[in-house]
């Protein structure tokens, strides 16, 4: 047999090095006589945040350490730490869901009715499974030994049971995000892995809990549309929605400031909700609210940025400037109590002193049909909190 000698690899630099430093590098791209010149690094310094898993955390972030102080000690870097602040995002969980196979046959049983049986339970793919709904014929075509299985159903149903577990191919409780933008698009995907919760926090996926978001997308494109046309009015806006965009601006700043994505989210469905009672559909209201939403909808928000007649992309609007005079309380809902039990509430002006206010409370049809004919002892008025008649 031919003996062939093939040369020793010894550069093993870019696997350990090049995937380490390479921010160092998008300082100064064009620079051929080092990795980077000490005027861009002194400019740029280091990278302001660094967002990662805690297992990326262990397999990049302590080598990409490690070389920034080698180099930082060699005098090449101006400073010491590569990231000025780390956030360790949390892992995503799965949701995995369960079949019941009665032992020693091919008959399945439904969750509520398993302890009727002795069972075995086994994985079951979560990808035909929906709202904890097993897809009877996917799961006969899922697995051959399946193909003549029976069911044993629940109101015409097979209900599958669940657990939080790690997301495992072993667990079949894998998502694959390319189904999940089939079915919902892009932007519930985005949103919905926002709004699962906190940023840090280990999280379980759920697929029954995306519909709610792919609805309030749905609800934020209807207030750009009636009856499927678009159609926006170049009225002034009202000062209650003036109030809910401003509202949702403050928010939004002070939420992507602290990386609170899933209250952000939260905020938004609230000043949609609002909005589609007051059947606000006003350019100076659903222009900005777009530009909110853009980073958390990318895809629906430059459609729609299109359709209002804007050339550029949404992606270079000029964010939305907060302004707290449209936030001011003009009213307060009292809870109006009798004898210390409410009774019903009232909304009045908080410019009201609170002889004002027990004046209005004491014409008021609702207090005299508690009254039934009777006058009130006392009258006691916290204004801005609460009105209790004592009878």
């Amino acid at each position: 047999m031919e003996n062939k000698n093939y040369p020793l690899e010894k550069s093993t630099m870019p696997g350990f090095a090049g995937s380490s430093a390479y921010y160092l590098r998008y300082m100064d791209p064009h620079n051929d006589e080092a990795l980077v010149g000490k005027k861009a690094n002194e400019y740029w310094r280091n990278v302001d945040l660094y967002i990662g898993g805690t297992e990326h955390a262990t397999g990049h972030l302590i080598y990409s350490r490690f070389w920034n102080k080698f180099l930082f000690d060699l005098g090449y870097v101006c400073e010491e730490e590569p990231f000025k602040k780390l956030i360790n995002q949390g892992m995503i969980q799965g949701r995995s869901n369960f079949v019941y196979r009665i032992k020693n046959t091919n008959t399945f049983v439904s969750h509520g009715l398993k302890d009727q049986y002795d069972t075995q339970e086994l994985h079951v793919d979560v990808n035909i499974v929906s709202n904890d709904k097993l897809d009877i014929d996917k799961f006969r075509a899922w697995n051959p030994d399946y193909a003549d299985a029976e069911f044993i159903l629940e109101d015409g149903e097979y209900v599958c049971g669940w657990a939080i577990e790690k997301m495992s191919k072993s667990m079949y409780n894998v998502v694959n995000p390319d189904a999940v933008c089939e079915q919902y698009g892009a932007d519930t995907l985005r949103m919905y892995e926002m709004f699962l919760g906190p940023l840090e926090q280990s999280k379980p996926w759920d697929m029954n809990g995306i519909d709610g978001v792919h609805r309030f997308l749905r609800k934020f494109w209807r207030l750009f549309h009636n009856r499927g046309n678009f159609e926006v009015s170049e009225e002034q806006p009202a000062p209650k929605e003036l109030k809910t965009l401003h509202k949702l601006i403050k928010k939004v700043q002070d939420d992507m400031e602290h990386f609170s994505f899933n209250t952000t989210v939260s905020a938004f469905m609230i000043s949609v909700n609002e909005l589609g009672d007051l059947k606000c559909n006003k350019r100076a209201i659903l222009e900005p609210l777009t530009i909110l939403l853009s980073p958390f909808a990318p895809h629906i928000a430059e459609e729609l940025w299109a359709l209002l007649g804007h050339a550029p992309s949404i992606a270079d609007a000029v964010f939305p400037i907060y302004n707290a005079a449209y936030t001011v309380e003009d009213n307060f809902e009292y809870p109006v109590s009798f004898n210390g039990k409410l009774k019903f509430k009232k909304e009045l002006s908080l410019n009201l002193s609170p002889a004002e206010i027990e004046k209005a409370i004491l014409a008021d049809e609702q207090t005299l049909k508690h009254l039934v004919g009777n006058s009130p002892k006392k009258v006691v008025v916290v204004s801005g909190k609460i009105i209790n008649i004592v009878v």
